[in-house]
């Protein structure tokens, strides 16, 4: 499972004219899921998530997490981070990406989990085309993947 976290302030995501998610402070996380993941993956990079200090303290320091400024996330599902190899070629593939019923259980249940952590969540539509605006504060751009739960002590 990957996630790629922005942090943002005055988030939102549209499908078609609508606006189906916004949030004001906080993250955008775009959320990629692959064979093999499970609920230990979630809450691995749910846990990194709330806790990691890349927000701002009084003298201006990364230094407090999601969970110490009240922040929200704006969650999209975004199987493009499975793109494969593009090496040969000039198409990705997105053989690697879950297929579309594993992905919507596991992505739910991230977003719970979230929601279990005291964090506000807001989501885009599963599986549809999207349009996410926002301000990237920083700006702050952090690659999170759960298979560094299995090769880091």
């Amino acid at each position: 499972m990957k996630v790629v976290l922005q942090r943002a302030h005055k988030a939102s995501v549209s499908v078609g004219e609508n606006i189906v998610g916004k949030i004001d402070y906080g993250y955008v996380a775009m959320i990629g899921i692959t064979h093999g993941d499970t609920e230990e993956d979630i809450e691995y990079l749910v846990n990194k998530i709330v806790n990691l200090r890349v927000f701002e303290d009084e003298t201006g320091k990364m230094n407090l997490s999601l969970k110490d400024v009240e922040g929200s996330i704006l969650s999209i599902s975004q199987f493009t981070l499975y793109g494969g190899d593009t090496r040969k070629g000039r198409r990705p593939n997105f053989m690697q990406a879950a297929k579309p019923d594993i992905a919507t259980r596991l992505y739910e249940s991230f977003n719970d989990k979230l929601r279990l952590e005291g964090i506000h969540v807001e989501t885009g539509a599963f599986g549809e085309m999207m349009d996410v605006s926002f301000t990237n504060k920083g700006p702050v751009t952090i690659i999170l993947d759960s298979i560094d739960r299995k090769t880091k002590k």
